[in-house]
């Protein structure tokens, strides 16, 4: 089905108000950003009915973002012991909606809690993965590592390995383009959805990749993209999210 092209909403590195009831949040903590370029017609089967590639630069962008989950709650609620944080790592790609609305899209997203992987792919159709994870501050440098478990490929995934460097402390189009995200799109029961968050601007800092082994980014169906090094390395300290009630992403916005 063709995406009507409505003009895609500006990108904003700062998060519009966030209506309605609040569904869940959490934290997301040493979060490092690898993106690489990619051609839009390369990833735009990979994306749900109702959303195209969004651009940057004439390229679209494929993510590997390993970080720590830490005190996800239901609602206003409290944090979840033990159950509420753990490791993730996630491959994502950069989509527009049929109403302009920009988000990500989730090829994958490794977690090693199994109830988190269970409910998010009941709830939401998300494509987690339950996988063997760690993280680790080393000196200046910061370890990350996963193997899935399951569904598969068993073993999928590799070591990370990221030193943190100087913080951005101007607008960077490219960061707030990669970082500025308001939402997700996903197709569940027949229907295209958007789930849209809030959280404080990301206080980013300039990173240099040290040692990468990935197999994910493939397993997302999107092979040789690793064999090259990233066009950006991002890394955060971290921000407290939330997420609202999933809305609709089937009809364009008219005017």
């Amino acid at each position: 089905m063709a995406v009507p092209h409505v003009a895609s909403e500006p990108v904003t590195w700062q998060a519009p108000p966030l209506p309605g009831f609040r569904i869940m949040h959490q934290q997301w903590r040493d979060a490092s950003f690898l993106h690489w370029r990619v051609e839009p017609s390369v990833v735009a089967p990979l994306l749900p009915p109702g959303t195209r590639p969004d651009v940057f630069d004439g390229t679209s962008w494929v993510g590997l973002i390993p970080f720590r989950m830490v005190g996800a709650g239901i609602g206003r609620g409290p944090s979840i012991p033990w159950l509420g944080t753990f490791a993730e790592t996630n491959v994502r790609l950069y989509s527009v909606d049929g109403t302009g609305r920009r988000g990500v899209v989730f090829r994958s997203l490794e977690a090693s809690r199994l109830a988190v992987v269970l409910g998010a792919r009941a709830a939401f159709g998300l494509p987690y993965e339950w996988a063997r994870m760690s993280i680790r501050v080393d000196g200046d440098l910061i370890r990350y590592a996963t193997a899935r478990r399951w569904p598969g490929p068993h073993g999928a995934g590799g070591r990370i390995v990221v030193r943190p460097g100087e913080r951005l402390d101007a607008r960077d189009p490219l960061a707030d383009f990669l970082t500025g995200r308001w939402g997700l799109h996903s197709r569940w029961v027949g229907r295209n959805l958007y789930v849209p968050n809030n959280h404080e601007p990301w206080p980013l800092q300039r990173a240099t990749l040290v040692d990468l082994d990935d197999s994910l980014v493939a397993a997302a169906g999107v092979p040789g993209i690793v064999d090259r090094p990233p066009d950006s390395v991002l890394f955060s300290a971290g921000v407290t999210t939330v997420f609202g009630m999933p809305r609709s992403a089937q009809k364009p916005r008219l005017g």
